[in-house]
């Protein structure tokens, strides 16, 4: 491990037109589960100027049957259910605050190309007799956790959310009327013997009124976000020699699916350690739990966190991986990265994981069983993070550090068996 060196991390404000899209996913997955707690949704959406487009897979009855032929003449939608879910993309798109000619919930147009499950997806990955449940696709999944804040997060992404999300609230609360809603922030930091020592350079580029790239205004806007910055960032880190880039470019009224279209699923490293720790490629926004690309992933950073929390060391990376319609995972990966206490090993870890009945082998099932996943919880992870923080209801259930105890019975019942 390097002790001296700079890293960087970025955030994008929930206005951007990727999270706009993500957002509208994980709002059908909500609506989906509210539904029916077993629901299968595979939500993708693109956005640009005045439109939103859904696509994608499902399995719900209360929404969608094929096997209900009284709905032909609606397809296989329940009487209301297309409405329904037009009328939550547009909540969405009015809660973020899109009023612009250029993307307004109210006169965007809608297209809905959401259709029923794949029976060959099914058949891998449901439960039938005594076969449980399988993983819903191949693929690795990385948890991660480090002990640079409070949350356990690398300290550049965790700023880099703060910054924007603090501009957001500001925005809706009419403290900052001059902003719009899409905006992007990138935080430099120096470490030194492994630790953050000072900002060296913040990039904001936030969408704004007219007018506010010139002048009274434009200072106006530059000496708010440095009080936001100054707000979020320990005074120690910021001085004199921190480098501000606030709109680079200048002016930056366009923007949202107005300036650039939005795809579900593009920002996989804003959404979990900025680069801070590998990302098996998978995507979470749009997807219920029995897909591990998200289920997985969620569990992987429960258990590193619990790892960090615990004490058992200040820095954890755990991979899991996962064959479609198996239900165990194929291989469990733990890197303390030689930060590991009291000759605690990464191999003891594993078998400790391993060996805690209540993770339920870490199948589909047992993940969601243990993190109660199975809840519409799931849209306001779509901004700012799925980790090291907490949603408005609370605590998001991976975030939770119970399983501490459980872990220090299994590491010493496994130390004790390789004395």
């Amino acid at each position: 491990m390097r002790s001296n060196y700079l890293f960087t991390s970025e955030s994008v404000s929930e206005g951007h037109p990727d999270k706009v899209a993500d957002q509208i996913s994980d709002a059908i997955v909500d609506l989906m589960l509210a539904k029916d707690p077993e629901a299968r949704v595979a939500c993708e959406t693109m956005t640009t100027t005045q439109l939103v487009v859904l696509s994608g897979e499902i399995r719900c009855k209360p929404m969608y049957d094929e096997s209900r032929s009284e709905w032909s003449d609606n397809g296989f939608w329940a009487p209301g259910a297309k409405e329904e879910i037009e009328r939550t993309v547009r909540d969405v798109v009015r809660d973020i605050g899109y009023e612009q000619s250029g993307f307004h919930w109210q006169t965007l147009r809608f297209e809905n190309y959401l259709h029923g499950q794949s029976a060959h997806i099914a058949q891998g990955v449901d439960s039938t007799g005594d076969k449980d449940e399988g993983a819903g696709d191949q693929g690795i999944m990385f948890g991660f956790a480090c002990d640079e804040t409070p949350d356990l997060m690398p300290a550049t992404l965790d700023y880099s959310h703060k910054i924007l999300q603090r501009m957001a609230d500001d925005r809706k609360s009419g403290a900052a009327p001059f902003l719009e809603p899409d905006a992007k922030s990138q935080v430099t930091l120096r470490f030194d013997d492994g630790e953050p020592s000072a900002c060296t350079a913040i990039v904001v580029s936030t969408q704004h009124k007219p007018g506010f790239d010139k002048g009274a205004q434009e200072q106006q806007l530059k000496d708010y976000v440095k009080g936001v910055i100054a707000d979020i960032l320990p005074h120690n880190l910021l001085s004199d020699e921190t480098v501000y880039h606030i709109n680079p470019t200048g002016a930056f009224e366009i923007g949202g699916p107005d300036g650039d279209a939005g795809l579900t699923g593009r920002k996989i490293i804003v959404d979990t350690y900025g680069g801070a720790a590998p990302h098996g490629g998978g995507a979470f926004s749009g997807k219920d739990p029995t897909k591990v690309d998200r289920s997985a992933a969620y569990i992987a950073r429960y258990l590193a966190k619990n790892i960090v929390a615990g004490g058992f060391a200040t820095r954890c990376t755990i991979q899991l991986a996962y064959a479609i319609g198996v239900p165990r995972p194929l291989s469990i990966y733990v890197d303390t990265h030689e930060t590991a206490r009291d000759g605690i090993t990464d191999e003891a870890l594993e078998n400790a994981i391993r060996s805690i009945d209540s993770l339920g082998e870490l199948t589909p099932r047992g993940i969601r069983t243990r993190l109660k996943l199975n809840r519409p919880i799931y849209r306001a992870t779509a901004a700012y993070g799925h980790f090291g923080r907490d949603s408005d209801g609370g605590m998001f259930p991976w975030e939770q550090t119970d399983l501490v105890g459980e872990l220090q019975d299994a590491l010493s019942r496994e130390m004790a068996d390789q004395i």
